[in-house]
């Protein structure tokens, strides 16, 4: 797939760049499951017996059967498990009679329901010795804390000395159901938890640091596709928490109705959440409203569609909630790639992040349909891909909302710069000289004001015409800013003009060095007006606030007055070559009248001709 990182101006290129720690980040764990599958693979695991094939059924098309009606049973009514096979038990029961294998004393033996975290009803029927069935019960419909062995999955214990007769009841609707059986002494049960329980826990406790890391995100960025990744996140956490069955085991084990709920629930708010997600991403709503709005429906019915299924709680609704799973992968595929083709970048890189999620996804679905029988694959498949998928999200959206934020950022400089030179505007530059002298008053100290006149523009346009004018300003702007620090200001005034601001403290030495060096930056000859033209620069500089404004507290501050100041003294001396680098005197308050305007007769901003717009 050919991704193009061009188009619309909000998808301009992303050039390379050094990783960044949320890059490192993903590596590292990636790296780490890398190096631990090994040593996992290493680990002398135990091979439990599975005892599902071989094993006799029968299925109740009532449901109402006993015990002992089952175990009277003739044997030709019974059938075999030569596969494993799924069955739809709407109304009825399905009853398993295991073979065991001889059971050694001195140890205790499991028999697990293995990769099916919930089922509605399970019931373990085994003779005691003296004739009498011992009941062990599981399942949904009870509450995870009353289960004969609460677990992640239905755990019942078999006892070796009692007859090898065993009956396993197993309900569940609507979802079909495929039994699994295997048989585990003490010692692989628990190995078992312990890797189920390491997986799970280092799954949820990642997911809930990029979570925290998805909230961060949206405080330093503002973008709502944050917002909806963390509910995306949240729902996956919450869909694998109740899916893999530790959330019967820890979170919610005295509640066996949202035990039954929550795997259904979080599974529409997880799809809902995702195509709200790209929804985001992609900005749909650029490209075509209606798409957005149709878009935005699709996520409502998933978020309400939960009444709906768990008020009828049928086969319909089951196949109903089946098939909005499957449309809602096919739609996130097809708003991905057809933003893309829109000219939305990320759309493309949106659609590789969900990759991971939609190659497992077909394996839980075909389970749910009846068509895969329970499985490791089946229950995992989707959390190792959202293992991958999560961060990966995390990171091509903190690249989006850096290249987004750089691009407001260029956005609001053009509002405040001048667009010839790319300097600041003459209100950025009042404003902060007025900052500066605020600054200066409160902390007695001074800055340095520059007013600095292109002698020769006039010849300069007069001679090479107008555009090479332009292109003096434009190499006169850049002399000058490189003349100063990053925290200091240079301004156009007019076509002829600028002013430079140096925040202080500052000296008198330091800013008559800094007018003679600007004098001899503009010596410099500029080659692409002419091999032997140079600027001729004019400067005049003042040192406030002392003796240019009051230093009385109560005094207003006036950076207009200041600065019209510099021009009338520039405007003196325009007539004296000699006269390149001006200093003003400090006036002491019976001078100011001779050489200061007063507030009252000062000119107001206007006075000082804005930067007419940039020609050529």
């Amino acid at each position: 797939m050919n991704l193009r990182l061009t188009g619309h101006p909000n998808q301009h290129p992303v050039p390379p760049r050094k990783a960044t720690p949320w890059s490192r980040m993903a590596w590292l764990f990636l790296l780490l499951i890398a190096c631990a599958w090994p040593l996992r693979a290493q680990t002398p695991a135990p091979a439990p017996a599975d005892i599902t094939l071989g094993s006799r059924f029968w299925v109740d098309p009532a449901g109402t059967a006993s015990i002992d009606d089952v175990a009277g049973l003739p044997a030709g009514e019974l059938s075999t498990l030569e596969r494993h096979q799924g069955f739809d038990l709407a109304g009825k029961a399905l009853w398993i009679q295991p073979t065991l294998p001889t059971l050694p004393d001195g140890q205790r033996w499991y028999l697990a329901l293995t990769a099916s975290a919930f089922v509605n009803t399970a019931t373990l029927y085994q003779r005691q010795p003296d004739g009498r069935w011992r009941e062990q019960v599981a399942g949904d419909h009870l509450p995870v804390a009353q289960w004969s062995h609460p677990d992640q999955t239905p755990v019942f214990d078999i006892a070796p000395g009692a007859d090898a007769q065993v009956w396993l009841r197993l309900s569940n609707a609507p979802a079909p159901t495929s039994p699994r059986l295997q048989l585990l002494d003490e010692r692989e049960l628990q190995t078992k938890r312990y890797w189920s329980f390491l997986a799970i826990g280092a799954y949820l406790g990642f997911g809930l640091l990029v979570l925290f890391l998805g909230a961060v995100h949206w405080r330093l960025y503002r973008d709502r596709a944050f917002i909806a990744y963390c509910v995306y996140v949240a729902c996956m956490l919450g869909f694998q928490t109740a899916f893999t069955g530790i959330g019967g085991l820890f979170f919610w084990d005295q509640s066996p109705r949202w035990n039954d709920m929550a795997p259904a629930l979080f599974m529409l708010w997880l799809t809902a959440s995702g195509i709200w997600f790209v929804r985001e991403v992609c900005a749909l709503s650029r490209y075509s409203v209606r798409v957005d709005r149709w878009v935005l429906v699709w996520c409502v019915i998933g978020l309400l569609f939960p009444l709906v299924y768990f008020t009828l709680h049928n086969s319909l609704a089951f196949a109903l909630l089946n098939l909005y799973g499957l449309l809602s992968v096919l739609l996130s595929i097809g708003l991905c790639l057809w933003a893309w083709r829109h000219g939305q970048a990320y759309a493309g890189w949106l659609f590789l992040g969900f990759l991971p999620v939609h190659l497992g996804y077909p394996f839980p679905a075909l389970r749910s349909a009846g068509v895969l029988p329970d499985s490791w694959a089946t229950q995992y498949a989707v959390m190792i891909g959202s293992a991958i998928e999560i961060p990966l999200l995390l990171y091509i959206l903190h690249r989006r909302a850096k290249d987004f934020s750089e691009h407001r950022a260029r956005l609001r400089a053009l509002e405040s710069t001048d667009p010839l030179t790319g300097l600041a505007l003459l209100p950025v530059l009042t404003l902060r000289l007025r900052d500066a002298l605020g600054r200066a008053r409160r902390a007695r100290h001074q800055v340095g004001v520059l007013l600095v006149e292109l002698g020769n523009h006039a010849d300069i346009k007069t001679e090479f015409g107008r555009e090479a004018a332009d292109k003096a300003m434009v190499v006169a702007a850049a002399r000058l800013s490189e003349v100063v620090r990053d925290l200091d200001t240079v301004s156009r005034l007019d076509d002829t003009r600028f002013a430079m601001l140096v925040e202080g403290p500052q000296q008198t030495e330091d800013i008559r060095r800094l007018a003679q060096h600007v004098v001899a930056k503009g010596l410099e000859t500029v080659p692409m007006i002419g091999p032997l033209v140079s600027l001729k620069l004019r400067v005049v500089t003042a040192m406030p606030p002392d003796g240019v404004i009051d230093m009385a507290n109560d005094t207003p501050i006036d950076e207009n007055r200041l600065l019209a100041r510099l021009a009338r003294a520039l405007d003196r001396s325009a007539d004296d070559p000699r006269k390149v680098v001006q200093h003003l005197p400090l006036p002491s308050r019976s001078d100011r009248p001779s050489d200061v305007m007063s507030a009252s007769t000062a000119p107001p901003p206007a006075t000082i001709p804005p930067a007419p717009p940039a020609e050529g």
